[in-house]
């Protein structure tokens, strides 16, 4: 049993002379930095991905990897997908930069002004950002006419705007 499994885990103070708020930044691109500098060991920028979580009682982003936790910044949405997987007409299989996978649900699909694409992922349903070469590989989904939309089992949704 690690510490983050205890109930009272997040209630916990830091410890002394620590204190709970970070330097760390998860920005826009999926991207970690801390301290301003890029999270470079490619190891560790995957863990932080996995370690992403919730907190309990005030609902900031936080990063735990069950033995200690501390408070992050999330420049814009805290879930990214890293590729698609699958061919028409069945559902697409998001790739998560966490590790996950877990199939596309097409009617959370958003594009903001910038033409990203965006879904929602997870149980917490999270926004998730796909990353270009995510998609570029949800492209044999797209259906030809406008509004921009995705087929999916012969299902036709459309891509709202990203509010």
């Amino acid at each position: 049993m690690k510490p983050g499994d205890h109930p009272e885990f997040f209630r916990f103070p830091a410890p002394e002379g620590a204190s709970r708020e970070s330097t760390i930044v998860l920005h826009a691109d999926g991207r970690f930095t801390h301290d301003g500098e890029p999270v470079e060991r490619r190891d560790f920028h995957d863990a932080l991905h996995r370690w992403l979580r919730v907190h309990p009682d005030d609902g900031r982003f936080i990063l735990s990897n069950g033995y200690d936790w501390t408070y992050l910044r999330v420049e814009d949405t805290p879930r990214f997908v890293t590729s698609v997987k699958g061919a028409p007409p069945g559902a697409p299989t998001l790739v998560l930069a966490d590790g996950t996978e877990e199939p596309l649900d097409a009617t959370t699909l958003v594009v903001d002004a910038e033409g990203a694409l965006f879904a929602r992922v997870h149980p917490e349903q999270q926004e998730a950002r796909f990353l270009r070469h995510a998609q570029v590989e949800l492209a044999p989904w797209l259906t030809p006419d406008e509004p921009a939309a995705v087929l999916v089992g012969g299902v036709r949704h459309a891509i709202g705007p990203r509010r």
